[in-house]
């Protein structure tokens, strides 16, 4: 049976119910692209022209440079983490054993943050978390941690471990961790619209709190980059997933587009959760999909794709999401 297209009136139908001055769905089906947009702000809302903070989205392109990186025999997965980064490290089992491997599939044991994440004002953690996490400290979090679990047993979401894929990377290859993913990645897939660095412009869209009333500040990674940094318009991201439903279009990045697709390991219960190298993959009537969601002090985001139906989903709102935000349900809701 052949699987139904998401209609322009469901995407029409989620923009609408979704409380934030600027709400975007954009879907690709077969390369055909569709783009709706709306919100509260301003009449005319420009949201297809703007590039939104994509938060932990942000990992599936770090997942790919580093796959990039070892199908280049540039390095390689099963590198030691504390082989690559500033000595010194005092010595410990757990920690030593930690590979990139591990970082890229939340399997390295560490925590989701550490505690000197934890440990700063309330209203700064809410505001804007990494801002005065910089890369030293980062750094320094890591050598004093002791991992709860062995590497390699046990799956526990961690953004302390995609984030040390920055300094491990850049410290491998001798060059930034910016400069690598151009480079590597956004270059090769024609990415020109989207950043990890820069400053704020007219082209960025504006986050917003809670209420949705009060602005926030831009989000600041501090040397969290590789967790969460990206900025992209709906366009480029939708060019992203479309690399990945056509890994063959793009040859220099063909093997490594086709391996964070595969399948690694499976958990809950009834290992009902699926995991590759960057993203969550579960199944549906029509053959499994793959999907990353993202979320800054004011911006949120979700991105899926199947491949059996060549279809890609990109959902963004620059509002942090409220507990009754439907925005990502309703967008894992038309693929599942």
């Amino acid at each position: 049976m052949t699987a139904p297209s998401p209609t322009r009136a469901e995407l029409r139908a989620i923009v609408d119910s979704v409380d934030a001055p600027d709400v975007v769905m954009a879907l690709s089906q077969d390369g055909h692209r569709t783009v709706v947009t709306g919100g509260t702000g301003p009449a005319g809302a420009r949201g297809a022209d703007l590039r939104f903070e994509v938060g932990s989205v942000t990992k599936t392109f770090t997942a790919l440079l580093l796959a990039t990186l070892a199908h280049q025999r540039i390095l390689g997965f099963s590198d030691r983490l504390s082989a690559l980064l500033p000595p010194p490290v005092p010595p410990h089992a757990r920690r030593d054993a930690i590979t990139l491997f591990h970082l890229a599939t939340h399997t390295s044991g560490l925590p989701r943050l550490p505690w000197s994440v934890y440990l700063q004002p309330r209203g700064r953690f809410h505001a804007n978390p990494f801002a005065h996490s910089t890369q030293p400290r980062m750094l320094g979090a890591f050598a004093r941690c002791r991992p709860r679990s062995a590497p390699g047993t046990r799956w526990h979401y961690s953004n302390f471990g995609v984030a040390l894929l920055g300094p491990a990377l850049a410290r491998a290859t001798g060059t930034p961790f910016t400069d690598l993913m151009t480079t590597h990645v956004l270059g090769p897939l024609g990415l020109a619209d989207t950043t990890l660095t820069g400053p704020y412009d007219h082209r960025d869209a504006l986050g917003h709190d809670l209420t949705g009333d009060e602005a926030c500040p831009p989000f600041a990674p501090g040397g969290w980059v590789a967790a969460g940094a990206v900025r992209a318009t709906p366009g480029d991201l939708l060019t992203y997933l479309e690399a990945l439903l056509a890994p063959g279009s793009h040859p220099p990045l063909a093997d490594a587009l086709r391996y964070v697709q595969e399948p690694l390991l499976r958990r809950g219960r009834h290992r009902e959760h699926t995991h590759t190298i960057g993203w969550f993959q579960h199944p549906s009537e029509h053959g499994p999909f793959f999907f990353h969601s993202g979320a800054t002090p004011g911006q949120e985001a979700f991105l899926a794709f199947r491949p059996s139906t060549g279809t890609a989903l990109v959902a963004l709102a620059n509002r942090r999401y409220p507990p009754v935000a439907t925005l990502q349900q309703s967008t894992y809701n038309l693929l599942a």
